[in-house]
């Protein structure tokens, strides 16, 4: 069991998630939600799958999102601006929000 999401490198780049990092995973379509870590996984295969006993909580073709979160000053908040990657059905990035 290498983990318990790897996402296609090149997402993890565009949306600034570091491999390891944690996230949040919502499942719109069963609403199941999970804390876990990222890998990469091959850059440019679309790739998003969920490993071991997180694996039971998604099926192939769910609709997710993907959370990561940091900690920052009420300053910094004030006019951060977050990374949304908008996907199309086959994984790769339709827009950056």
């Amino acid at each position: 069991y290498e983990g318990s999401i790897a996402i296609d490198e090149e997402l993890l780049d565009s949306a600034g998630i570091l491999p390891f990092e944690h996230v949040d995973i919502w499942n719109v379509t069963n609403g199941n939600r999970l804390a876990t870590y990222a890998l990469p996984a091959e850059r440019g295969s679309g790739q998003l799958m969920l490993n071991g006993a997180a694996a039971r909580l998604a099926h192939a073709g769910d609709k997710v999102i993907i959370t990561a979160f940091g900690q920052i000053s009420v300053t910094e908040a004030r006019n951060y601006k977050p990374t949304v990657l908008i996907m199309n059905d086959d994984n790769s990035i339709n827009r950056i929000i």
